[in-house]
This record gives C-alpha cells, structure tokens and sequence, in this order.
C-alpha cells in the first residue's frame, strides 16, 4: 500500500529537502500535499516552485486542516509555535506525525504531548540514521566507562540555527545520562562562566559553535586518566536527515497510537 505523505513548511530547508527526499525514495510513498505558512504569495503553485522538478501535480497549500484528510502521516520540521498548531490538527483528524521540531519550551512540550495522545508519533532529535546509531554507541561506552569519565559534548551548526544545545546535543547528554542512572538536568553544565574551579564531578559539559552553513557536527568525548574516547557525527548534508523522516513516515503508518522514535524504526532497541 501507498503511503501518502505530506511535508508541512514545505518552503523551509528542510522542508525543501523532505520533498526531495519523498519524490527520489525508493519505498512505497507519495507525495500528496505540501503545506506554506498562511498568507505565503507560494500558496497555489506547484510544488516544482520549490525543487525544480517537473510539475508533480501537488498543490502548495496555506491550509493544513483542508488537506490533511487526504494524509496517512504528516512529516512536521517546523519551528516550535507551527508544530503546535500542525500537532492539534493531527490529533483531531487522527493523522500520524513525523516529527522533527526541537527547541520546545517545557509547556510546549506538554502541550504537544497531550495533542498527539491519540496518534501515532515518531518523534526524533535527529532522524539521521549515524546519529541513531551513535546514540546506541553511545550508551554502550557510559555503561563501561561509568561515571569515572569526563564526558564533554561539543556540537557546531550553521549561523541561523536558533537552539542551542541542539536537540541532538542534549538528546545525546540523555543517552549517557540514563546509561549512568542520573537524569540530565541533574548534571548538564551548560554554562561555565559564572562558576570558576574545577569542573563538577559526573557533570556532562556541553559547548556551542553556530557559524557559517554547517549542517550539524556533533562529538562526545569520554576523557579518563590516560585515555579518550571520541565519538562523532557529521553531516555534510541534511538530505540525511529527510530520507530518515521519510523511512519513518513509511514506519509509522498504521502503527498503534503511540509515541515511538528512530531507534524503533531502526530496530536499535532489540539490538
């Protein structure tokens, strides 16, 4: 069967990339609506407007709630206010949502949990299949190396991203943190200038680069005396990223209500 899909913030980079990445995948799936901020002069063009493919027959839309009945799941990178609001419809029109948003305030966060209750969910930092399996890596080396290791996370993006740590930054700082029994709030130092000394015993420290157009780099180091463990991601291109959303749309389809992410689409949790 088909999966018809549709990409909210279809005129976003990584909107423009899901539509690329839909229209060039090799799974059953279609693409069946692309949606535009309200008001957006794109509204009604073809979505060719967007990456340069011959017309596909796909209207832009400024409307969700009109187009999403024709929808088996939704792929949603948009900023946190949209995704809110994408969220409710999906939840009200009972449309699985591939999720992609970060930089959610705690009441956002709540918020958009209780909108997708009903709805199949895959909700993910990072969709990247390397960052998945890095998370899993990740995990393996806090459970050896315990809470004995200095552990820093240091990510870099380009100019314009506007959370900081990244979503997959502190998703990562959550893998190690779990791993040692702690939750993360308890021990992230995020901040050092207003503290001198040493650093805090099991703390996890994180660091910020926003420069240039870099799609993402991440790298956690584990530090022991005499030793270092270093793993790290990069992304040259956030194609990565939207031909992971798309196998998770293929994935959640018809799954249960529920709230599952890539490790499940991967199948990393049975590993």
């Amino acid at each position: 069967m088909t999966i018809r899909i549709g990409v909210a913030g279809a005129a976003g980079r990584m909107g423009r990339m899901l539509l690329q990445a839909v229209s060039d995948s090799d799974l059953d799936v279609a693409l069946v609506a692309a949606t535009v901020r309200p008001g957006s002069e794109l509204a009604g063009g073809d979505v060719s407007s967007l990456v340069g493919n011959k017309s596909q027959g796909v209207a832009l839309s400024d409307d969700l709630a009109a187009v999403l009945s024709d929808l088996d799941v939704l792929i949603d990178f948009t900023p946190p206010e949209a995704a809110l609001v994408h969220a409710k419809l999906c939840g009200e029109q009972g449309v699985a949502l591939v999720s992609g948003t970060t930089g959610f305030s705690p009441e956002q966060a709540q918020a958009f949990d209780a909108a997708t209750e009903g709805v199949a969910l895959c909700c993910s930092a990072n969709f990247s299949t390397g960052v998945n399996l890095a998370y899993k890596l990740l995990a393996q080396a806090a459970a050896v190396l315990g809470a004995e290791a200095d552990v820093e996370i240091a990510e870099s993006h380009h100019r314009h991203k506007v959370d900081a740590p990244s979503g997959t930054a502190l998703a990562m700082g959550e893998v190690v943190a779990s791993a040692r029994g702690v939750a993360l709030a308890e021990v992230a130092a995020l901040d050092r200038a207003q503290r001198s000394g040493p650093r805090a015993a099991g703390s996890i420290g994180f660091s910020v680069t926003r420069a240039g157009d870099i799609v993402g780099d991440h790298t956690v180091v584990f530090a022991t005396p005499g030793e270092r463990l270093e793993i790290t991601h990069k992304a040259s291109s956030r194609m990565a990223f939207a031909r992971g959303a798309v196998r998770a749309a293929h994935w959640v389809a018809g799954r249960e209500p529920g709230r599952y992410d890539m490790q499940d689409v991967l199948g990393l949790k049975e590993s």
